[in-house]
This record gives structure tokens, sequence and C-alpha cells, in this order.
């Protein structure tokens, strides 16, 4: 954990990073079940972390640094041949992205640590369309 703004931005935003590749690889892989509640929630869930990793970019940007880029490609868990085995994997990314965000809550003040505490509450709240059960203090 970072206490300085920019570095915790950027890791947030190399969490995002992660989470679309994931995210979007679930979304293939669901893609070939039945229709499910759990394929809406995938794409509902990959668009809100787009949004979230473009809003990042810009607010690096605005401190006058150059946003952290991409890498190449992310490491996918195997097998995900089934609905459980995907949610549980989409589980992990937003446990993950709930533990950055709590970070940069405390590492941000004003409109970010605003921003940032929406995308914690908002990200353990939508825990729930994976399996994932309320916790006391989410990404902690």
């Amino acid at each position: 954990m970072t206490s300085d703004p920019v570095d915790a931005l950027q890791q947030t935003l190399a969490a995002e990073h992660a989470a679309v590749f994931v995210l979007a690889a679930l979304g293939g892989r669901a893609s070939a079940l039945p229709t499910s509640p759990m394929r809406a929630a995938l794409d509902a869930t990959y668009a809100v972390h787009v949004e979230r990793r473009d809003r990042l970019r810009t607010l690096i940007t605005a401190q006058g640094a150059g946003p952290v880029a991409a890498e190449p490609a992310y490491r996918l868990p195997s097998p995900l041949d089934t609905a459980d085995q995907i949610a549980a994997e989409a589980l992990r990314v937003e446990r993950s992205c709930a533990t950055t965000y709590a970070a940069l809550v405390a590492a941000t003040s004003e409109a970010e640590r605003r921003w940032a505490l929406d995308a914690l509450v908002t990200t353990a709240v939508g825990e729930d369309a994976f399996g994932g059960t309320p916790e006391a203090l989410p990404g902690l």
C-alpha cells in the first residue's frame, strides 16, 4: 500500500487493466454456456471496469503523470469450463479490485476519495452476482 495518491492511482489502474482482460476472457468462456444471470452480470461488470479504467487514465493524466500500460496478457486459471469456475474467478477479480480500491480510498482525498469509495462499495455489492457474501469491511 502506498500513501502517494498518484502511485495509488497507478496501482489501481494496473488492477483495472487486469480486471478488464480477465473479465473479457470470462465473458467469452461464459458465452459457450446456457444463458444465465451470470452472463449478464459479467457483461455489466466488464463495462463498469472499462469505465473505471478510462477514468483512472484521465485522473492520472490530470496529475501530470503517464498512465501505467497494461501487460501484454494476464494468466487465467484453468479450467474455466463451468459456470461455477467462471463465477469463482469473477469473484476473485472483484475481491482483488475491492482491496485495491480500499487502498486508493486511504491514499486519496476529496473528489478522488469519493470516487474510490463509490467504486469500492459498488464492487463489494457486485460480488453477490458471483456468489460472494457481504463482508463487514470489504477490501480490507
